[in-house]
């Protein structure tokens, strides 16, 4: 356990975490989505923790994969990964794959409660609250819309800092190599259920093409369903997994991507999925 007369993590560095957290959504990648806006939260705290060069490096390699989660609920994860990093730091037995295992564990549940409760809830209720008096051209309708939504947000965006480095801390001091095994493999477990629903929910593959006959002829895309649910999505998925294990480009996957896209609408041969 870190004693905070050992712990190099202050009120400075949380409050760095907090101020860095406000453009989560400025900086985006296909590929790796907000990951680039992570590794540029957790700067502060990695070269404060780390007097090595390579070892900053690492850890900057670490935060620069995919992240993808709605930002009023990411400092919560730049906590627990600050106290992570900071165990990491002092422990060499600590296991690293387990930081990005618990990023990958926490983004898509929080993401959810995130979208619920600041975009689903809180914006338009605000929005309603600013709407209705801009109407009457009474100034305050903005100025309350942007108070009421952002107060709450930046609050919850500060204590999720505080609070995710103090539970950080306080649960990693609790448990020993064997259980955090466990839970890092149980981690991996949810981060794969979650991405495996990102591919069922983001990514749609629709063969329209028909064989057969009568009035209601067989589908491609159909037959493929009745085989296993988002096969061609899932197939496609690993397949761009292991070009870029090949090193390619993601830029000319990308343009691939789009061609036959353009090209598979065009002729009929893709079309967009019917909700």
């Amino acid at each position: 356990m870190i004693s905070k007369n050992e712990s190099k993590i202050g009120k400075k560095e949380i409050r760095q975490l907090f101020w860095r957290s406000m453009p989560m959504e400025a900086s985006f990648s296909y590929e790796r989505m907000m990951s680039m806006a992570y590794a540029y939260c957790m700067y502060p705290i990695i070269k404060k923790l780390y007097p090595k060069l390579d070892d900053q490096k690492k850890a900057m390699h670490r935060h620069l994969e995919f992240f993808n989660c709605t930002s009023a609920c990411s400092p919560i994860i730049l906590g627990i990964s600050t106290a992570m990093e900071e165990r990491n730091a002092y422990d060499p037995n600590f296991d690293t794959d387990s930081i990005n295992a618990m990023k990958a564990g926490l983004m898509g549940p929080l993401s959810g409660i995130g979208d619920a409760i600041f975009w689903g809830s809180l914006r338009i209720i605000t929005a309603g609250i600013g709407i209705s008096l801009a109407k009457d051209g009474n100034w305050l309708g903005p100025v309350l819309f942007v108070l009421l939504f952002n107060i709450p947000n930046y609050l919850f965006r500060y204590y999720g800092v505080k609070y995710g480095y103090s539970l950080g801390n306080k649960f990693i001091s609790k448990i020993d190599g064997s259980l955090m095994d466990n839970i890092t493999y149980a981690i991996n477990i949810l981060g794969m259920a979650v991405i495996g629903a990102m591919i069922a929910s983001m990514v749609s593959i629709n063969i329209p093409i028909t064989f057969g006959g009568g009035k209601h002829p067989q589908t491609v895309q159909s037959l493929l369903n009745s085989i296993m649910p988002c096969l061609l999505p899932l197939g496609l998925t690993f397949y761009i997994s292991h070009l870029l294990k090949k090193k390619y480009n993601i830029l000319i996957i990308l343009l691939v991507i789009i061609i036959i896209s353009i090209f598979g609408a065009y002729s009929g041969i893709l079309a967009v999925p019917k909700d």
